[in-house]
Protein backbone atom coordinates (compact mmCIF):
# COMPACT_ATOMS: atom_id res chain seq x y z
CA UNK A 1 0.00 0.00 0.00
CA UNK A 2 2.65 2.42 0.93
CA UNK A 3 5.38 0.85 -1.48
CA UNK A 4 5.73 4.16 -3.52
CA UNK A 5 7.15 6.01 -0.16
CA UNK A 6 9.44 2.75 0.42
CA UNK A 7 10.56 1.63 -3.01
CA UNK A 8 14.11 2.36 -2.33
CA UNK A 9 14.07 -0.21 0.66
CA UNK A 10 13.20 -2.90 -1.29
CA UNK A 11 15.61 -5.26 -2.97
CA UNK A 12 15.39 -4.93 -6.92
CA UNK A 13 16.87 -7.70 -8.56
CA UNK A 14 20.37 -5.95 -10.26
CA UNK A 15 20.13 -5.29 -13.55
CA UNK A 16 21.56 -8.27 -15.86
CA UNK A 17 21.44 -10.92 -13.23
CA UNK A 18 19.23 -13.40 -15.07
CA UNK A 19 21.69 -12.71 -18.08
CA UNK A 20 24.83 -13.31 -15.49
CA UNK A 21 23.23 -16.30 -14.43
CA UNK A 22 22.53 -18.10 -17.67
CA UNK A 23 26.01 -17.45 -18.96
CA UNK A 24 27.77 -18.33 -15.79
CA UNK A 25 25.90 -21.59 -15.83
CA UNK A 26 26.96 -22.03 -18.73
CA UNK A 27 30.44 -21.43 -17.88
CA UNK A 28 30.09 -24.26 -14.86
CA UNK A 29 29.03 -27.03 -17.43
CA UNK A 30 32.25 -29.95 -16.88
CA UNK A 31 32.70 -30.11 -20.32
CA UNK A 32 34.95 -26.68 -20.45
CA UNK A 33 37.40 -28.64 -17.61
CA UNK A 34 37.25 -32.18 -18.89
CA UNK A 35 36.95 -32.37 -22.60
CA UNK A 36 38.17 -28.97 -23.28
CA UNK A 37 41.21 -29.06 -20.50
CA UNK A 38 40.34 -25.58 -18.95
CA UNK A 39 42.07 -25.55 -15.42
CA UNK A 40 39.80 -26.51 -12.99
CA UNK A 41 40.93 -23.38 -10.82
CA UNK A 42 40.11 -19.85 -9.75
CA UNK A 43 41.87 -19.05 -12.63
CA UNK A 44 40.39 -21.23 -15.45
CA UNK A 45 36.76 -20.88 -14.25
CA UNK A 46 37.29 -17.19 -13.84
CA UNK A 47 38.63 -17.55 -18.15
CA UNK A 48 35.39 -19.41 -19.12
CA UNK A 49 33.47 -16.87 -18.09
CA UNK A 50 35.05 -13.70 -18.75
CA UNK A 51 35.58 -15.61 -22.49
CA UNK A 52 31.55 -15.99 -22.53
CA UNK A 53 30.37 -12.62 -20.77
CA UNK A 54 33.03 -11.38 -23.65
CA UNK A 55 31.23 -13.01 -26.37
CA UNK A 56 27.72 -11.96 -24.71
CA UNK A 57 29.17 -8.66 -24.62
CA UNK A 58 30.34 -8.25 -28.53
CA UNK A 59 26.87 -9.46 -29.13
CA UNK A 60 24.87 -7.11 -27.65
CA UNK A 61 26.97 -4.44 -29.69
CA UNK A 62 24.31 -5.07 -32.68
CA UNK A 63 21.50 -3.68 -30.83
CA UNK A 64 22.68 0.25 -30.49
CA UNK A 65 21.45 1.79 -27.62
CA UNK A 66 19.16 -0.68 -26.07
CA UNK A 67 22.31 -3.43 -26.41
CA UNK A 68 24.78 -1.20 -24.73
CA UNK A 69 22.04 -0.76 -21.34
CA UNK A 70 22.13 -4.17 -21.42
CA UNK A 71 26.01 -4.53 -21.45
CA UNK A 72 26.21 -1.79 -19.05
CA UNK A 73 24.22 -3.89 -16.85
CA UNK A 74 25.96 -7.38 -17.57
CA UNK A 75 29.15 -5.52 -16.92
CA UNK A 76 28.08 -3.99 -13.32
CA UNK A 77 26.86 -7.34 -12.27
CA UNK A 78 30.17 -8.99 -13.32
CA UNK A 79 31.90 -6.16 -11.22
CA UNK A 80 29.31 -7.00 -8.42
CA UNK A 81 30.25 -10.51 -8.29
CA UNK A 82 33.36 -10.62 -8.74
CA UNK A 83 34.13 -8.11 -5.68
CA UNK A 84 31.85 -9.85 -3.68
CA UNK A 85 33.75 -13.61 -4.40
CA UNK A 86 37.15 -11.71 -3.80
CA UNK A 87 35.62 -10.46 -0.49
CA UNK A 88 34.44 -14.11 0.48
CA UNK A 89 37.67 -15.25 -0.33
CA UNK A 90 39.43 -12.91 2.15
CA UNK A 91 40.58 -9.78 -0.09
CA UNK A 92 40.76 -6.92 2.14
CA UNK A 93 39.90 -3.29 0.91
CA UNK A 94 43.13 -2.40 0.22
CA UNK A 95 43.62 -4.52 -2.78
CA UNK A 96 40.52 -5.53 -3.53
CA UNK A 97 39.84 -2.20 -6.01
CA UNK A 98 42.99 -2.94 -7.32
CA UNK A 99 42.35 -6.81 -7.77
CA UNK A 100 38.37 -5.87 -9.08
CA UNK A 101 40.09 -3.50 -12.07
CA UNK A 102 42.55 -6.21 -13.10
CA UNK A 103 39.89 -8.48 -13.55
CA UNK A 104 37.62 -5.94 -15.54
CA UNK A 105 41.24 -4.82 -17.80
CA UNK A 106 41.21 -9.12 -18.38
CA UNK A 107 37.08 -8.89 -19.59
CA UNK A 108 38.31 -6.01 -21.38
CA UNK A 109 40.57 -7.54 -23.09
CA UNK A 110 38.86 -10.67 -24.15
CA UNK A 111 36.16 -8.28 -25.98
CA UNK A 112 38.51 -6.79 -27.79
CA UNK A 113 39.22 -10.04 -28.37
CA UNK A 114 36.57 -11.51 -29.51
CA UNK A 115 35.83 -8.66 -31.90
CA UNK A 116 37.82 -9.02 -33.87
CA UNK A 117 37.73 -12.79 -34.04
CA UNK A 118 36.24 -14.31 -37.46
CA UNK A 119 36.11 -18.14 -38.74
CA UNK A 120 39.45 -18.51 -39.82
CA UNK A 121 40.80 -16.80 -36.74
CA UNK A 122 38.50 -18.49 -33.91
CA UNK A 123 40.64 -21.15 -32.56
CA UNK A 124 43.91 -18.59 -32.26
CA UNK A 125 41.16 -16.42 -30.10
CA UNK A 126 39.76 -19.02 -28.07
CA UNK A 127 43.53 -20.30 -27.08
CA UNK A 128 44.24 -16.72 -26.00
CA UNK A 129 40.96 -16.21 -24.89
CA UNK A 130 40.88 -19.88 -22.73
CA UNK A 131 44.35 -20.99 -21.99
CA UNK A 132 47.58 -19.00 -20.42
CA UNK A 133 49.92 -21.41 -22.60
CA UNK A 134 49.76 -24.12 -25.86
CA UNK A 135 46.69 -25.72 -25.26
CA UNK A 136 46.01 -29.89 -26.61
CA UNK A 137 44.42 -29.85 -29.88
CA UNK A 138 41.99 -31.88 -29.24
CA UNK A 139 41.25 -29.73 -26.26
CA UNK A 140 41.47 -26.52 -28.00
CA UNK A 141 39.27 -27.98 -31.06
CA UNK A 142 36.37 -28.77 -28.31
CA UNK A 143 36.45 -25.45 -26.81
CA UNK A 144 36.69 -23.68 -30.14
CA UNK A 145 33.54 -25.56 -31.42
CA UNK A 146 31.60 -25.12 -27.77
CA UNK A 147 32.34 -21.26 -27.78
CA UNK A 148 31.44 -21.12 -31.42
CA UNK A 149 27.96 -23.06 -30.78
CA UNK A 150 27.18 -20.67 -27.44
CA UNK A 151 27.78 -17.56 -29.90
CA UNK A 152 25.90 -18.54 -32.40
CA UNK A 153 23.25 -18.96 -29.89
CA UNK A 154 23.72 -15.86 -28.11
CA UNK A 155 23.31 -14.35 -31.78
CA UNK A 156 19.97 -15.71 -32.49
CA UNK A 157 18.62 -14.71 -28.95
CA UNK A 158 16.77 -11.73 -29.22
CA UNK A 159 17.96 -9.00 -26.91
CA UNK A 160 14.59 -9.30 -24.80
CA UNK A 161 15.61 -12.98 -24.52
CA UNK A 162 19.15 -12.23 -23.26
CA UNK A 163 17.69 -10.16 -20.99
CA UNK A 164 15.30 -12.77 -19.67
CA UNK A 165 18.41 -14.70 -19.31
CA UNK A 166 17.57 -17.34 -22.23
CA UNK A 167 20.49 -18.19 -24.77
CA UNK A 168 18.59 -19.64 -27.72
Amino acid sequence: MLSFLFRGLTAETPGAAALFEAVTAEARKPHWYVEGRVPDTLDGRFAVLATMIALVLVRLERDGEAGDRVSVALTERFIHVMESEHRELGLGDPTLGRTVRKLVGMLAHRTELWRSATDSNWAEVTCESLYKEEANEDALGHSAAALKAFADRAGKASLADLEQGTIA
